[in-house]
């Protein structure tokens, strides 16, 4: 996607108390043509008037189009509005008409100077169409009336307007809007609108009719597209960006379903957040949805049904995370001319060196291979989004190959899943030429990746500072993804800090290697948290563990023959039960500072291997054999109370998209 110079400027929707509703003609500020003449605007129109698109026009106050008058815009006409908060605002009453005639090379521009949220409040328009709240209602905000029975009412026209900097603040509970469109009939026509920084709500629609296409909404800070009181229009063709804090979210509804319609709706956010709020009982039908970043897709906030919801021909499913391609791109809309965040797609092989770039969001969509001979570089707070896509989605380094994770405390690394759900995607493989009991040049049991070699000090990288989610994607029956893959990883390559948090297989695997690992987290990780085979050789200090969901399976899993890999300082705690630690064939370890609380077993020799393969506090396990059939479960009798790792200063685990 190309980017634009942001330039553009806003419009937001304001109104007086003073005024007494929306179709009152006798508003007490005077309505001068010559300040129109003059380049002013404030006051009530006394005529419908055309704007000369020769003349920079400063808004200077309230600006109202009564009953019965109309304004008309020509293309390439600027308005710049006084940063004066809610006393500066263009309201178009019941009867009255604006005309905006954009064009795509000349659009209309409102903003305030600096197109700051909430420098001023924006348009309304009120209209004769129906809305739940009744007939000739007041408004939340300026006193307005609105609402009507003609639901073809015609309120004027908008084209090509991009206005900026609205929002300003009424009361506690109230903002105006961008565009707040009250019971709006469907003989208005809307195309080609876009609202950039927001205080609160880009487009609201309150009760009414009317249809909007095109329309492009950047960094509002309360909901881009607001509706409520049945409004049952089609919005055709949204772009909606979020790269700011505090947002809230693409869609909001509320109160009453009357069934609007939104077609083709992309919506991009480099912070988290909700995608579409759906309030009481209302609802709506959306095709073509692409959301890409967002944690929370679909939120039924009061528990109204998800039939209310259809998307893409089916009812909506909060678990899904709807990253679809996206739908619209905003690249071809020339008079937007704003400034879009970056996405930058990962997938593919990576042939040569690659550094990403901490100032851009990337969305992983498939699998991205580092090829022999390459290295990838990972810059201390980049932040990837994996596509909920599976096992076709994941990050692989190959033998001979090199990743260089450079996270920090302060800005750690995340690649995740954008709702972080197990299974989501696969997780991070790495392939060395480290020795494995396997063999040489062995392929592995996901991806059909080749690794092991004679090189113990074979050297893949570093990884410091990752936090990874969501991973633990389904194979076959009998494999699955793991957070964190180390197939014959040697001694050379550095990993340290690492979280994974939420995986549906394994958080790390070793297989074979000599690797060593620092400071590692793993948080409810569906199969075993740390699990080894094939003689894995290295080492980890400091391991914390933490179970806190059903059906798990262990902290530990260790299996074939034991190549005794050591571990200092380990705290594993479960509040759901389980199984500690479990051995299979003849493996081990030796573990020091060994912190275990809340488990059913402690051990597990599950091939009835030797209780002196595992060292614990320097001896021979210290375990009595539970009266289980058929089972060689232990329960340690010293050695598992050693004081836990505090990782109260861990606080980049905490990190997210």
């Amino acid at each position: 996607m190309k980017k634009l110079a942001l330039k553009v400027l806003g419009l937001a929707i304001v109104a007086m108390p003073f005024l007494s509703s929306c179709n009152d003609d006798d508003n007490p500020i005077p309505a001068v043509i010559g300040d129109l003449d003059d380049g002013i605007m404030e006051g009530t129109l006394s005529e419908s008037y055309v704007l000369d698109a020769s003349v920079q026009y400063q808004l200077r106050g309230p600006f109202i189009v009564p009953e019965g008058l109309s304004l008309t815009i020509p293309a390439g006409t600027q308005i710049i509005a006084d940063n004066g908060g809610t006393d500066v605002y263009i309201g178009v009453l019941m009867g009255g008409k604006i005309n905006i005639n954009g064009t795509e090379s000349s659009p209309v521009i409102m903003s305030s100077a600096n197109g700051n949220p909430g420098d001023w409040g924006g348009l309304t328009i009120c209209g004769k169409a129906t809305t739940s709240a009744g007939t000739n209602i007041t408004a939340e905000v300026g006193g307005f009336k609105y609402g009507g029975n003609d639901d073809t009412d015609n309120s004027g026209s908008i084209n090509h307007l991009v206005i900026k900097g609205t929002g300003a603040q009424i009361t506690i509970d109230a903002q105006y809007n961008g565009v707040s469109f009250y019971s709006v009939g469907s003989g208005t026509t809307v195309n080609n609108v876009a609202v950039i920084n927001g205080a609160d709500d880009g487009v609201e629609f309150f009760g009414g009719t009317v249809s909007v296409s095109n329309l492009f909404l950047q960094n509002n800070e309360d909901d881009a597209i607001d509706w409520t009181e049945g409004w049952s229009g089609t919005v055709t063709n949204a772009y909606v960006e979020h790269t700011i804090e505090d947002f809230s979210t693409v869609v909001e509804a509320d109160k009453d379903n009357a069934n609007p319609k939104i077609i083709n709706l992309t919506a991009v956010s480099t912070k988290g957040g909700t995608a579409l709020q759906f309030k009481k009982t209302s609802g709506a039908t959306i095709t073509g949805l692409s959301l890409s970043g967002y944690e929370t897709t679909i939120d039924m906030k009061d528990d109204g049904p998800l039939a209310n919801v259809i998307i893409d021909g089916s009812e909506a499913n909060p678990m899904e995370t709807y990253n679809a391609p996206a739908t619209v791109d905003p690249s071809a809309w020339p008079w937007v001319d704003a400034e879009l965040a970056e996405v930058i797609t990962l997938n593919g092989t990576v042939d040569t060196d690659v550094t990403l770039d901490a100032t851009k969001s990337y969305r992983l969509t498939g699998s991205y291979i580092v090829q022999d001979g390459a290295k990838l570089t990972i810059p201390a707070g980049t932040k990837i989004h994996a596509d909920s896509g599976g096992t076709q989605v994941y990050i692989a380094v190959l033998m001979g190959g090199m990743i260089d994770i450079q996270g920090t405390a302060d800005a750690p690394v995340v690649i995740a899943s954008d709702q972080g759900l197990p299974g989501d995607w696969g997780g991070l493989t790495i392939c060395g030429k480290a020795t494995t009991s396997a063999g040489t040049n062995i392929t592995a049991e996901v991806g059909g990746f080749k690794y092991g070699g004679t090189m113990d000090s074979d050297n893949s990288g570093s990884i410091d500072y990752l936090v990874i989610k969501g991973t633990g994607a389904q194979i076959n029956s009998e494999s699955q993804y793991n957070g964190v893959s180390l197939y014959s990883v040697g001694s050379q390559t550095t990993i340290g800090n690492v979280a994974v948090i939420n995986g549906a297989d394994d958080g790390i695997e070793f297989f074979g290697g000599t690797v060593t690992v620092e400071n590692i987290y793993l948080e409810n990780n569906e199969d075993d948290a740390v699990d080894w085979t094939e003689e894995w050789s290295g080492s980890i200090t400091n391991t914390y563990i933490s179970h806190t969901i059903e059906d798990f399976s262990t902290a530990f899993e260790g299996d074939k023959k034991n190549a005794n890999p050591m571990f200092t300082n380990v705290t594993a705690i479960s509040t759901t039960g389980g199984t500690a630690l479990q051995f299979k064939k003849t493996s081990g370890a030796t573990i020091t500072n060994l912190h275990l609380s809340g488990y059913d077993v402690d051990l597990d020799m599950k091939d009835n291997g030797a209780l002196s393969n595992v060292q614990i506090a320097g001896d021979d396990a210290d375990a009595s054999k539970q009266n289980v059939a058929d089972k060689h479960y232990y329960t340690l009798n010293s050695g598992k109370d050693a004081t836990p790792i505090d990782i109260s200063g861990w606080e980049w685990i905490k990190a997210t998209l």
